[in-house]
């Protein structure tokens, strides 16, 4: 008889937490356990009980387990998980997963299909990837309540570092997720528990520490598993039980069973269980000797069998096993089920032909059963054959043969397997994997003391990995460890080579002074006499450094951007030449970037040039990247954003998650600047949560700044000002797209207040910094909208303007239509009222695509144009004042209002319409007058400022303001601009 518990003992506490987590994910407040414990106390037995309470109360449960092989199969554990859920159905086609199907592919790779990512997925997008997919199973019916999701990780110390990553950016993003986390992993010191003491640290994780059973808690275990009574099994079991078993439920169980399976423990089917003979004598003192005993009733065919499992380690798969062991379907599947039947094998996992032990200790076991002789046999036989049955060695196939290599005492062979599946783990994206095989390799040849050419070799690789993974310092030290003569040396080429990924690593990195040392060492291994195709990789990074200011090759005179400009564009022809495509398109994106100096046709011309190269080498992302650069100009040359919305839709069909949201980033800019003030919302609530969980800070601070742009644009001062504060924390103070905050945020926002001085001072402090940091990026107002202010001002002479409009930048579609305004100005000033007129008209034919922008222009030149006698200012201000009316920007309504009737002009009667005033605020029988002093009692202005805005007196406000308290029920004025800003927040 075998014996174990039908119900979970001791546990109780344990199993109220997790199924509070069940409870709590349906309520969409995910959280993270992690149940940890020796081997054999419990924690697979607590976790399958928290997922069938979850399958009975209809959530979806994914399962997966760590590793056994030995060696690190990135995301195994997750893959596996995701398989448990989705093998029959295929991946999910929720469409709001699209963007993330490239990233999914990298967890599961028959989803990928035919369509190639452009470039390994970053674990950040993998893991957003994951996070997103979790929720989405977990509210499956978005018009019902969450069904919520487990997701149960087993044996998580047996996981890759790429599991481990993915799982901590996962479990800090639960909250607000229909999802429970549930990992399971021993305590011995591994990176699996530095996860979960550091996740439990920042409370963002429990932990659930299993402890051995007390001993009434055996004793109950104990009667559970052999289906007795409470106390009805003889006391001198239970004190046997009570002193071997050491509380480890496993250990319990095997002891129970040793004793039943060697008949000194029985059961009559009158007095219950009866003790016959000495326990001390007949029932096995360890687990070892009771799994041995156990296996040795099975058959010499079946014994081998779980031998040879066992060196395949815990888990297994049938068609290796019948490899190795030689046996027909008929006489495996019965030497399995004797094995299942001795509680020894269980079915392990989604897939069908896998088995594993049914439990590490098991395996353990009948390892340790063996003699090392025997082990190295059996594992030499089992990589012989997985070799022959899976040429090339695909997949997990790889590290399973190395790890058997290995145990058959071949170090040199397993090396170069661990190598090369570090290389493939490289080439996928899983960089610490690669590290961790190449480390274990380098330990199999010699560690970093070994003169050979495999340990040079093998070094090599890992400089390369370490720098793909971000560690530049240790990659560039053990570079320094390589021989640079005798049979170990790489060679010049090849160190070259190394160094070279060494410099674009601290390019990327910030680290320009690493990056130039580098580069110059390169320089010197390549020698003067290098060929063109062995330095243009070289000149890219080189180009770099010029632009950034780091001393390089230069001619006499030559700027900074001029030496970049020279060295990519000699790159790139270079590149072309030789045959190297992903060169040439690294020097002309950044030939693209550089000759934005010179006008934007010749930006384009180089996107196009990236354009055909990437097609004609399909290189997708690639290709991609050139689409949206060219959308982007398209958008500033001429306002559309046709070929930048085509340019979205390629990287989501691609997958490629950091051009989709760039897109996205930019398309919510352009939205602002043409007045769709709710797409641009949109798009900036879905890409601020994101960027803020990857802590992508550059685009975290672009996002933010298209928020500000929101609200300034719609003279929104508090709103403005409250992301504004955002983005200082974000370390705006630093960023290279601080001017918008001026330019396009603060001044926009003023002129919009009709505080003319104060967006003045706004354009002189984004001028001022431009000054100290020159930018590409042309729309902060220097070419357009200041200039205009200038003029009206009178600050700005005739001549400053025509070496404004000279530069290509104030053709720009945003900064023309200001630029022609200016210009307007000038001329009317000097008694051209013709072509005063015509420059207006080419202002509006700029400014169709930016409506706010159009009208606002038409505010500001038609009060030249009065003053001056020139053009058509009463139907501008007609046409701005029923823009800002409608728009609910007040302080310019009545500016225009003001201005008609200067002009002695017929004024609309503003105060007799409600169609603009809120429905709430209606109700309350609050004014159209009362609505325009709301917005700016909102903004927390005083009377005297609200009076300057709207036009009317200071006592007239206080007027309003008496009346608006009365009607809203409020205490006082701070209680008012309160309710106000609720009120009027879109």
């Amino acid at each position: 008889m075998l014996t174990s518990s039908p119900y979970v003992v001791g546990r109780a506490e344990e199993l109220r937490v997790l199924l509070d987590g069940l409870i709590d994910a349906r309520r969409r407040q995910g959280r993270a356990v992690f149940v940890g414990g020796e081997a054999g106390i419990g924690k697979t037995r607590l976790v399958a009980d928290c997922a069938y309470r979850a399958v009975a109360d209809g959530m979806a449960v994914l399962r997966g387990r760590g590793s056994s092989a030995g060696a690190p199969v990135p995301f195994r554990p997750i893959a596996e998980a995701l398989l448990s859920l989705f093998r029959v159905s295929g991946p999910p086609q929720d469409p709001a997963l699209a963007p993330y199907r490239s990233a999914l592919a990298a967890l599961v790779p028959d989803w990928r299909g035919e369509q190639r990512p452009a470039a390994p997925p970053s674990l950040t997008d993998i893991a957003e990837a994951l996070l997103r997919l979790l929720g989405a199973v977990g509210r499956e019916d978005p018009e019902r309540p969450p069904r919520g999701c487990l997701l149960i990780v087993e044996d998580l110390h047996e996981a890759d570092a790429e599991t481990l990553a993915v799982l901590d950016y996962v479990i800090d993003n639960l909250d607000g997720l229909p999802v429970l986390l549930v990992a399971t992993l021993r305590q011995h010191p591994c990176p699996a528990l530095d996860l979960a003491l550091d996740a439990a640290a920042r409370r963002q994780a429990r932990r659930l520490d299993l402890h051995p059973l007390d001993g009434g808690q055996t004793a109950e275990l104990a009667a559970a598993c052999l289906s007795a009574a409470p106390g009805a099994l003889p006391a001198a079991v239970v004190e046997r039980v009570v002193r071997d078993a050491g509380g480890n439920p496993f250990v319990i169980e095997e002891l129970l069973s040793g004793m039943v399976t060697a008949g000194a423990l029985r059961r009559d089917p009158e007095r219950g269980w009866e003790v016959f003979g000495d326990l001390g004598i007949e029932v096995p003192t360890t687990v070892v000797r009771s799994v041995v005993q156990r296996a040795a009733r099975i058959d010499p065919a079946g014994r081998e069998m779980l031998n040879v499992a066992a060196v395949l380690g815990r888990r297994f798969a049938l068609p290796v096993l019948q490899l190795v062991t030689g046996l027909d379907d008929r006489s495996l599947l019965i030497h399995l089920r004797a094995g299942i039947d001795a509680r020894l094998l269980s079915p392990s996992g989604p897939v069908a032909d896998r088995y594993e032990f049914r439990h590490a200790l098991v395996a353990d076991a009948l390892l340790a059963d063996l003699l090392p002789a025997e082990r190295a046999a059996i594992a030499r036989r089992a990589a012989g054959e997985v070799e022959r049955a899976y040429p090339g060695l695909p997949g997990e196939w790889r590290q399973l043969v190395a790890v058997l290599r290995q145990s058959a005492g071949e170090p040199e062979a397993a090396a170069r397997l661990f190598a090369e599946a570090a290389e493939e783990a490289r080439q996928g994206g899983a960089t610490e994997s690669a590290v961790a095989l190449l480390e274990r390799a380098l330990e199999l040849v010699g560690g970093d003391g070994a003169a050979t050419a495999a340990a040079s070799g093998i070094r090599e690789q890992l400089a390369h990995a370490l720098a793909d993974s971000g560690r530049f310092d240790q990659a560039r030290e053990l570079a320094r460890t390589l021989p640079l003569g005798g049979p170990a040396a790489l060679g010049d080429d090849r160190t070259a080579a190394l160094h070279l990924r060494l410099a674009r690593a601290a390019v990327t990195a910030g680290r320009l002074a690493d990056a130039a040392e580098q580069a110059a060492l390169v320089r010197t291994l390549l020698g003067p006499a290098a060929g063109s195709e062995r330095t243009c990789a070289l000149e890219v990074v080189e180009a770099h450094l010029a632009l950034a200011g780091v001393d390089g090759p230069t001619g006499d005179g030559e700027t900074r951007t001029a030496v970049a400009e020279r060295l990519a564009r000699r790159a790139a022809e270079r590149a072309e030449a030789a045959g190297l495509p992903e060169v040439a398109c690294q020097a002309w994106q950044l030939l693209a970037l550089l000759e934005r100096r010179n006008g934007f046709d010749r930006a384009d011309a180089c996107l196009r040039r990236l354009l055909e190269l990437a097609a004609r080498h399909r290189l997708p992302g690639w290709q991609v990247d050139a689409q949206l650069r060219l959308g982007v100009n398209e958008f500033m040359q001429v306002g559309e954003s046709v070929q930048l919305e085509r340019a979205h839709r390629a990287a989501l069909d691609l997958g490629a998650l950091d051009l989709v949201r760039s897109a996205e980033a930019t398309l919510a800019m352009h939205a602002v600047l043409r007045g769709d003030y709710a797409r641009a919302r949109a798009l900036t609530d879905q890409g601020l949560e994101a960027s803020a969980r990857l802590r992508n800070v550059d685009h975290h601070q672009f996002l933010l700044l298209t928020r500000a742009m929101v609200a300034a644009h719609q003279g929104r001062r508090a709103e403005m000002a409250e992301v504004l504060a955002e983005f200082d924390r974000w370390d705006g103070a630093e960023s290279l797209q601080l001017p918008l905050a001026h330019g396009n945020c603060r001044a926009v926002c003023a002129l919009l207040e009709e505080d003319r001085a104060l967006a003045l001072a706004e354009f002189d402090r984004a001028r001022r910094w431009e000054a100290r940091h020159p930018s590409v990026f042309y729309l902060n107002g220097a070419h357009g909208l200041h200039p205009l202010l200038r003029a009206l001002a009178g600050t700005e002479t005739a001549e400053e303007h025509a070496r404004t409009a000279a530069d290509h930048a104030a053709a720009l579609a945003w900064n023309r239509q200001f630029e022609r305004l200016a210009r307007a100005v000038h001329l009317g000033r000097a008694g051209q009222a013709g072509p005063a007129a015509e420059a207006v008209a080419e202002a509006a034919r700029a400014a169709r695509p930016f409506e706010m922008a159009r009208h606002l222009g038409l505010r500001l030149v038609a009060e030249a144009a009065l003053a001056d006698g020139w053009g058509e200012p009463v139907a501008w201000l007609r046409s701005a004042e029923e823009y800002f009316h409608r728009a609910g920007v007040p302080a310019v309504g009545a500016a225009c209002r003001r201005l008609l009737r200067e002009a002695g002009a017929s004024v609309p009667q503003r105060r007799t319409g409600t169609e603009q005033v809120p429905e709430q605020l209606r109700g309350l029988r609050v004014t159209v007058r009362e609505y325009e002093v709301v917005l700016l009692v909102a903004q927390r202005l005083g009377n005297q400022e609200i009076a300057a805005r709207l036009s009317i007196s200071p006592r007239t406000v206080e007027k309003h303001v008496a009346s608006l308290l009365e009607k809203a029920g409020r205490p006082n004025r701070a209680a008012l601009a309160d309710w106000a800003a609720g009120v009027t927040a879109p």
